[in-house]
């Protein structure tokens, strides 16, 4: 029986808000991928305490959709991916390099679940990512062509290809910074498909390994409409839908465990330390 047979759909549209229709066309795939986005909350709390969650759909069911939980990559796009075969798309999971602040791709490593989704009828196959961890992730999927420009729920995005000396074309997601009106890479991947024992693999690393940014801050962040909020460490930074930014330092675990609360729709473990040297 496949993942997707014993997925509770009902339950994973209730979770994100969705009462529209559960077409396997462009418009339901565009519209259950804003409204993940804006309900699910990105977080590290298990990798966090070195624990690699587990990425059994029940397992991550019940965290990101009946807990007051979010995930991170991995989780995030499992469950989507999972929803969307439900619904009737076909996914390929991908496995991309984070390059976003790097000196060059291939000083990263493939550490990133995205998702390759084909529409029944439409020639084109999709990038769709509910799990990227930064303000330029994508809202809404885009089409897998080339040097367009496309505009999903107030962010811009393109697509284009990178030099590449293996046997696979490789492609580089970029999100457009609003204040230097330029283009930043994100991620960057090939159309490779991989497995989950492959995720398995990266998952533990990511989770577990002391060196893993993950493991060693706080790092949570929230989409709605008119703001992306983000609190990576002691620091919460507010991006307005206009593009300005504020910033400003928490105080300690109470104020950190009120924000997850009240701002995230996080439940923190109890007992859990979530910033180090708190005030």
């Amino acid at each position: 029986m496949s993942d997707s047979s014993r997925f509770d759909l009902d339950a994973y549209l209730h979770r994100i808000g969705w009462e529209g229709e559960r077409r396997a066309v462009p418009a339901t795939l565009r519209g259950v991928h804003l409204a993940h986005m804006r309900a699910i909350p990105f977080e590290n709390l298990d990798a966090l305490r070195r624990t690699a969650p587990s990425l059994d759909p029940a397992d991550i069911g019940a965290k990101l959709v009946h807990s007051r939980r979010g995930g991170y990559c991995y989780e995030h796009n499992t469950l989507f991916a999972c929803a969307l075969e439900a619904l009737g798309f076909r996914v390929t999971r991908l496995n991309a390099r984070v390059v976003l602040g790097a000196d060059s791709f291939a000083s990263r490593p493939r550490t990133h679940m995205a998702l390759q989704v084909e529409v029944p009828g439409d020639p084109r196959p999709y990038l769709a990512d509910v799990g990227f961890g930064a303000v330029g992730a994508l809202l809404q999927p885009v089409p897998l062509v080339a040097d367009v420009v496309f505009d999903g729920a107030g962010r811009r995005h393109r697509l284009v290809h990178a030099p590449h000396d293996g046997p696979l074309r490789m492609w580089v997601l970029e999100a457009h910074d609003q204040h230097k009106d330029d283009w930043t890479p994100q991620y960057a991947f090939t159309l490779e498909p991989f497995e989950k024992p492959d995720f398995d693999v990266i998952n533990w690393h990511v989770g577990t390994n002391p060196r893993s940014p993950f493991t060693q801050r706080l790092y949570v962040q929230h989409v709605d409409a008119d703001r992306h909020l983000l609190l990576d460490g002691r620091l919460l930074i507010e991006t307005r839908a206009d593009g300005t930014v504020t910033e400003r330092e928490v105080t300690g675990e109470a104020e950190v465990r009120r924000l997850l609360d009240e701002e995230f729709g996080i439940s923190a473990p109890e007992g859990m330390t979530l910033i180090a040297d708190s005030i």
